[in-house]
């Protein structure tokens, strides 16, 4: 057996792996293609402005009709994304959560093998543990090894730059330019961490817009690259959360009701429905805040055209998870394991890609990092991730791969026991409330789904509660999940899908993907 040098370290081993990897696959195709992930944050595919626009008529028992109109927020984000390539009709979250979701996306594993389990510094979410075990295999470490150019702007996990996070000074590994918020989304009046220094904004729309922050530093790190090597641009902008503060020019759009009266059930209530704060005009504000991320979608690709790199360049538009403005009667939030919460929005264009394809394969968010390092031509054998690409799916002249036959689903509820000042009457355990008391049940609410798509349109979910309630939904003849079927099904069907639950909440890396 050899003996490596004594200034050989295993790390400087992988790297040089890496570099032969890559250095094979340049004189196979030439420049690597370059990469850019767009992620927003709480857009939904049922009401977060990708459906299609349309026009209908709901009529009433009372003989009254309301006429809806839905002229979609994202129209050219369709276009030059999703009609220029791939438009992926089932992409799902493996947890309804933002820093949960987002560090399944960075380190390309589901929630139990990341550990990060909510929005909190004690939940893992940007902690020293996460910081110390997780970031140094997020997927930009091994772009950076194959030097690919990095840069990141906007939201990255809700507890960045706190104190007992480290604070701005912090910069995750495989980074060079580093634009990142502290702590959750805002437009105004926020702090940045600029490659670790504090930078502080206020409210001025021209300097300060956040969506338009993020938008602007890449166009600049784009003016300053170096032509002999890739890029990876991470481009992730607070829209469509919460605080909803529209640009100015985007301020009267959908002044009239984009539809959400048409969509929702008759329990929720005027007040809660068209009321001052109500549903409809959160609705809009949601969709006004979308424009803006439109805007730079075209921007962007305009700058890519005009380096002459957009045919060399993979674009992925997504988001962390889904929300619910009103179904099933629920305020507003995510965190369910329903389809509204789950199921995300995800268009790639990029070389080898078909233009206007829409593929039902089921893909996932934990798949991310693995599509990009394949893209990259990282030998994906050698990273630990329980993913898998879905570049075969998109492009197969380029890849060949399977499609997986299920998935997971994971949340770990965070229990709320004090009261919501807006509705004390009802007592602790409930949160989003409204004036007329239509609230979200905040009590620990910890589940795992199973999730088919292939040979049924199946979710099958386990509580950890008391009951050990459980839920099964057949999507393909109950599309909007109404009726849970656990108590008519095939007993021998629930014992397969408990099966496959048992073995994907403890599987980790190649293992998840040989469950079958």
């Amino acid at each position: 057996m050899a003996v490596l040098p004594r200034f050989f370290s295993w790390s400087s081993v992988t790297s040089l792996l890496l570099a032969f990897t890559c250095a094979l696959r340049c004189v196979e195709s030439g420049k690597p293609s370059n990469v850019i992930l767009i992620l927003t944050d709480d857009q939904d595919v049922e009401m977060g402005g990708m459906a299609e626009s349309e026009i209908s008529l709901e009529e009433h028992e009372d003989g009254s009709a309301l006429l809806c109109c839905s002229e979609t927020p994202m129209k050219r984000t369709k276009e030059l994304i999703g009609d220029a390539g791939v438009t992926f009709s089932s992409a799902f979250a493996s947890t309804p959560l933002c820093c949960p979701s987002r560090s399944s996306i960075f380190t390309g594993r589901y929630p139990h093998n990341h550990l990060v389990r909510n929005n909190s510094i004690s939940g893992n979410c940007s902690s020293p543990s996460w910081q110390k075990d997780s970031e140094p295999l997020a997927f930009p470490v091994y772009l950076n090894k194959l030097h690919y150019q990095t840069f990141y702007s906007g939201k990255y996990l809700n507890q960045y730059g706190s104190k007992d996070a480290g604070g701005a000074a912090h910069v995750p590994p495989g980074w060079d330019q580093w634009y990142a918020l502290v702590g959750n989304s805002q437009y105004y009046n926020y702090t940045l961490s600029v490659n670790g220094k504090e930078e502080q904004h206020g409210d001025d729309y021209q300097k300060d817009y956040l969506t338009d922050l993020v938008l602007n530093r890449s166009l600049h790190f784009l003016d300053e690259l170096s032509p002999s090597h890739p890029f990876f641009m991470m481009l992730s902008p607070p829209s469509p959360h919460s605080p909803w503060i529209s640009a100015p020019q985007t301020s009267t759009g959908y002044c009239g009701n984009p539809s959400i009266q048409c969509q929702i059930p008759p329990l929720i209530t005027s007040t809660t429905l068209s009321g001052k704060g109500g549903f409809d005009s959160q609705y809009i504000l949601k969709w006004q805040t979308l424009l803006s991320v439109d805007d730079l979608v075209e921007k962007l690709i305009n700058k890519l055209e005009a380096m002459k790199e957009l045919n060399n360049t993979y674009i992925f538009y997504t988001s962390d998870h889904g929300y619910h403005t009103g179904q099933f009667s629920l305020p507003i939030d995510k965190r369910q394991l329903y389809e509204f919460d789950i199921r995300v929005p995800l268009l790639v264009r990029g070389p080898g890609i078909k233009p206007k394809q829409t593929l039902q394969s089921p893909v996932m968010n934990i798949d991310l990092a693995l599509t990009i390092l394949d893209i990259a031509g990282v030998n994906l054998s050698t990273v630990n991730m329980d993913g898998q690409s879905f570049l075969p799916q998109m492009a197969p002249t380029l890849r060949n791969g399977t499609e997986r036959p299920f998935f997971l689903v994971e949340y770990t509820g965070e229990g709320y026991s004090q009261e919501d000042p807006s509705c004390p009457k009802l007592g602790p355990g409930l949160a989003h409330c409204f004036p007329d008391c239509v609230c979200e049940d905040a009590f620990n609410n910890t589940y795992a789904c199973v999730r088919t798509l292939k040979d049924a349109n199946l979710q099958y979910c386990e509580f950890a509660d008391n009951e050990a309630f459980v839920e099964m939904y057949n999507l393909t003849a109950d599309p909007h999940q109404l009726e849970n079927i656990v108590k008519r099904v095939d007993p021998t069907l629930l014992q397969i899908m408990n099966q496959r639950l048992i073995k994907l909440q403890s599987c980790a890396g190649e293992d998840c993907r040989k469950i079958r």
